[in-house]
């Protein structure tokens, strides 16, 4: 595909030999002379005398470059359409296959693709487009909208509700039993019946192995937009705003509730019944132990503002010196006082 072309799908302004054919896209450093690259972050700059691509993409101030570009007011987002351009997921042709179980009562939209084994209860209801994988499971009483797509060994628990354009990566589980038992008097537990669906909203995606119980009463909600990464657990009845970000390993205890725009990054860890207000950054590996204003960046376990927590941290590797000090102006001072009370 000739740069030119490229710029024009893009909406991007091309500044150098727009007839270069271009057959992929790749990183600064790995990228070819047939490639296409991008810069996102200025401190990325000095790469860009070293790579070999052919063209790239970038902001218009990071001033001139020495290959030609395509100027983006969002070189991130340009980037990931690029990759549209040469890269398209393989989808199954639309049709049941043979070995697929659709209960009598289920409906589901025309062309969806339903893979090997997979499975769909009674009483489900998929909207159109939709993408089974093979050994995907969607339990009694499931309402689905358009674009549908799960990959295999996706399971969706019975009356859970998902809304439009929503992907479920590998081994998802949506709407499992949340985590809830009474304890006997003779120290045994019985099980609690989780009676709340989990509902996803339209453009919702949940990356592998992720888990979102079902609630005990009431319901989990996960509102429109937020992307929830590999190996999260999301407690039951948690309630997730919009446009959240929430990053692998990360816990969210039951009735957790997150506003609009919060970034949870990688193993953080949220206690239950806590409110996260909207834009709230919380960095890795932090513990949540309290209710978080909105705007706020919150660091370490237990967490705290984010600027102290640096200082915080600066401050430890000392630690060992600075109490050596004390003891020594401890014994200073206990000398002095000696001298004093002699006198």
């Amino acid at each position: 595909m000739r740069l030119s072309e490229i710029a024009a799908k893009l909406g991007c302004e091309l500044r150098g030999d727009g007839h270069i054919e271009i057959r992929g896209v790749e990183g600064l450093e790995e990228a070819g002379p047939d490639q296409i690259t991008f810069l996102a972050n200025p401190k990325y700059g000095m790469k860009v005398k070293e790579t070999s691509a052919g063209a790239i993409i970038v902001s218009d101030a990071a001033g001139p470059m020495p290959i030609p570009s395509l100027i983006s007011a969002n070189p991130y987002l340009d980037f990931a359409r690029a990759l549209e351009l040469f890269y398209t997921p393989p989808r199954p042709a639309p049709g049941i296959h043979p070995t697929a179980v659709i209960a009598s009562t289920a409906v589901i939209g025309e062309g969806a693709a339903i893979g090997a084994y997979a499975v769909v209860g009674e009483h489900v209801r998929i909207g159109r487009n939709a993408v089974l994988h093979p050994h995907v499971v969607i339990y009694e009483g499931v309402e689905i909208g358009d674009d549908f797509l799960a990959h295999s060994n996706v399971s969706v628990r019975e009356y859970c509700r998902i809304g439009n354009r929503v992907i479920l990566q590998n081994g998802v589980v949506i709407g499992g039993d949340g985590y809830g038992f009474a304890k006997r008097a003779d120290g045994t537990h019985y099980k609690i019946v989780q009676s709340g669906p989990t509902i996803l909203e339209d453009d919702v995606e949940v990356q592998t192995l992720t888990s979102v119980d079902r609630a005990t009463v009431g319901e989990t909600r996960v509102r429109r937009g937020t992307k929830i990464d590999s190996l999260v657990q999301v407690g039951h009845a948690c309630e997730i705003g919009e446009d959240c970000i929430i990053c692998a390993q990360v816990g969210l205890a039951g009735s957790s509730v997150l506003g609009r725009n919060v970034l949870l990054a990688g193993q953080v860890g949220v206690a239950g019944h806590l409110t996260l207000h909207d834009n709230v950054i919380v960095t890795a590996q932090s513990g949540m132990s309290h209710d978080i204003e909105a705007g706020r960046m919150i660091s370490g376990s237990p967490a705290f503002d984010t600027a102290d927590w640096r200082r915080a941290v600066a401050a430890f590797p000392r630690l060992p010196d600075l109490l050596k000090q004390v003891r020594q102006l401890e014994k200073r001072l206990a000398q002095l006082e000696n001298t004093h009370s002699s006198e």
